[in-house]
């Protein structure tokens, strides 16, 4: 059984930090969103591992290179355009050559891994499987139909008019029926084409496509508030460990990783909570929930519900909370301008203003 992770998506809507840097390799509680669905991918069993990638190709790259850190065997498949899951399915038509395989969203998250669903597709060899989870805006996902047997009946694309609450988790599991499949199906109204369209051929074909609802945690992680909610839940994991220096004036609290080189003197650190390798922390608080890359700065500062990104500084910065700060950043405060008061008043007017 092989593996196709889609790490082409632009990530639009993680700008501006996607306008330098692949989405799928923002790093949550200090490691990219992408490792650990390749983590996922190798607990799994499955070694042979194929990569989409786009416009931040060199990127994955140099990140992933030839996948031995994952203990996986990692081709790379360029995409001109992000032009759909079923496309990448269709120019990954060599590499996956007649074997099953499980494609995985690069920047999805699922907790608990993949490893029962790809035991049981590989017992039963349905022709698909897929996952679903009940969401509250289902018009922003992929979305599924049930029968009352449970069986899938239709799926659609971002409906306007959702026919159930039930969202497609970006994980799949297809056998090659699925090729026949997406050379089966045209582009959709957003010119892409939609592996909803392919999954939808092959129920209408009788094709054997079953869904399981999970009940575990899965994001999307596309945008600001699911990185933070992300970081938050993996951060409720961390190991406590103190490889840096702390020094004797500074109050660790809960579940608190410091890795090896980072500095923390005169602070306050509530977790859970990491301070990444060489990051400097100065009579400052990091509360919980927050995320600090390596070789980052933070002096005379407030900052928690965040994720701070390698090479970054915060300094003199009251409050800083649920923000996603990129790479080589500098916060600092706003300039102090003197207090004034521009007043248009006419006759026997009554003002009160505050001192």
């Amino acid at each position: 059984m092989k593996a196709l992770v889609l790490a082409g998506g632009s990530g639009t809507r993680l700008r501006p930090i996607t306008h330098t840097s692949a989405k799928q390799l923002v790093p949550v509680a200090n490691k990219p969103v992408l490792f650990y669905g390749l983590e996922a991918i190798a607990d799994a069993g499955i070694t042979d591992v194929g990569i989409i990638v786009g416009d931040t190709a060199d990127e994955i790259r140099e990140a992933v290179a030839d996948g031995s850190q994952f203990g996986l065997d990692v081709t790379y498949i360029p995409q001109t355009a992000p032009l759909g899951l079923a496309h990448a399915v269709l120019i990954a038509r060599d590499f996956l050559a007649d074997d099953d395989f499980v494609m995985y969203l690069g920047d999805n998250f699922v907790v608990g891994g993949i490893t029962s669903l790809v035991d049981s597709f590989r017992a039963e060899r349905p022709d698909a499987q897929i996952l679903l989870t009940k969401v509250s805006d289902p018009a922003l996902f992929g979305v599924a139909e049930l029968d009352e047997t449970g069986a899938v009946v239709t799926l659609e694309e971002k409906p306007e008019q959702p026919k159930s609450d039930l969202a497609l988790v970006g994980v799949y599991l297809f056998t090659p029926v699925v090729h026949t499949a997406v050379r089966s199906i045209g582009p959709s109204w957003r010119g892409e084409l939609e592996i909803t369209h392919a999954l939808q051929w092959m129920i209408d074909s009788g094709r054997d496509v079953r869904s399981t609802t999970i009940e575990g945690y899965w994001k999307d992680t596309g945008n600001v508030a699911d990185m933070l909610e992300v970081n938050r839940s993996v951060l409720e994991n961390v190991e406590p460990r103190i490889d840096g220096t702390v020094d004797h004036t500074s109050e660790v609290i809960g579940r608190v990783r410091v890795d090896a080189g980072a500095t923390v003197t005169g602070s306050r650190i509530v977790g859970p909570a990491v301070i990444g390798p060489d990051t400097v922390v100065t009579g400052s608080y990091i509360g919980p929930y927050t995320s600090i890359s390596g070789a980052c700065r933070i002096e005379d500062s407030e900052i928690e519900y965040s994720i701070v990104l390698r090479d970054s500084s915060l300094s003199g910065v009251r409050r800083v909370e649920a923000s996603l700060i990129g790479r080589s950043v500098q916060v600092t405060p706003a300039p102090r301008n003197p207090a004034s008061h521009r007043l248009v008043l006419g006759d026997h007017s009554k003002v009160q203003i505050s001192s």
